[in-house]
């Protein structure tokens, strides 16, 4: 496994949850997108899917932008990454979630109106649902959502040729399953992505956190297994390799 390729996934995961978890804070902490719920849904949800697909596109001939380790988790299973890749694609993804926290954190500690129950779009269930979903929902809820993103984007990066449109669709995927997740449990379908947060949050956010790192990787396996059923080996696919030094110049 490249350095290069470890250093991509680690930076891809903290911007991810910088921009993403940043646009939960501002709309549900700091109200900047309205008093209305359903806005701030919606403006986390696009921001997501939109810093996905510029990372996609960014990092993606790099090492191959999974910034998730429930992604990571459907390449094994699918048999499209090798363990000691994975392991390592993880370590990455975790350091990178929990730095990208960390960013946010130092930035909105700095404005006066901050409080901790801003929870810095930390994941959660029971009181801090919007529908008060308990842990039962929130793990469902988790394993059907991610079930779908990493299908996706099993399936869409399964053809070489399919590179040109698999940022946009997989960032529309990830969008799609934050408008339904976020009023039940926040939407994690991502376990570094819920890490972070919540190790600065602390309290509830910590204690309800192996639903979201569990779930995901749950989800992850599930789609790739059924991705073997519709999409058997033999079948042109693109490389899940890292990029080589040549390929990337």
């Amino acid at each position: 496994m490249k350095a290069r390729a470890l250093f991509a996934e680690a930076l891809g995961t903290a911007l991810l949850v910088f921009f993403g978890a940043g646009a939960a804070t501002l709309s549900f902490g700091f109200k900047v997108a309205g008093a209305s719920p359903a806005a701030g849904v919606v403006v986390t949800a696009l921001v997501f899917g939109l810093v996905l697909l510029v990372l996609v596109y960014g990092i993606g001939a790099i090492s191959g932008c999974h910034v998730n380790p429930a992604v990571t988790m459907g390449f094994l299973a699918g048999r499209r990454i090798a363990i000691l890749d994975a392991l390592g694609y993880w370590a990455a993804q975790l350091v990178g979630g929990i730095a990208g926290a960390a960013g946010l954190y130092g930035i909105v500690r700095t404005t006066s109106i901050y409080r901790a129950s801003m929870g810095l779009g930390a994941d959660g269930y029971g009181k801090t649902s919007m529908i008060g979903a308990n842990a039962a929902g929130a793990f469902v809820t988790e394993v059907i959502l991610t079930f779908v993103f990493v299908f996706v984007i099993l399936a869409v990066t399964r053809r070489a040729g399919n590179a040109t449109v698999a940022g946009l669709v997989i960032g529309l995927a990830l969008t799609l399953v934050h408008l339904i997740g976020i009023p039940v449990d926040g939407t994690s379908v991502n376990p570094a992505r819920s890490l972070g947060p919540a190790l600065f949050v602390g309290g509830s956010a910590l204690s309800q956190l192996w639903v979201f790192l569990v779930a995901p990787l749950v989800g992850g396996t599930l789609s790739a297994l059924v991705a073997l059923v519709f999409y058997p080996k033999g079948e042109a696919e693109a490389s899940v390799e890292p990029a080589s030094e040549e390929q990337v110049r």
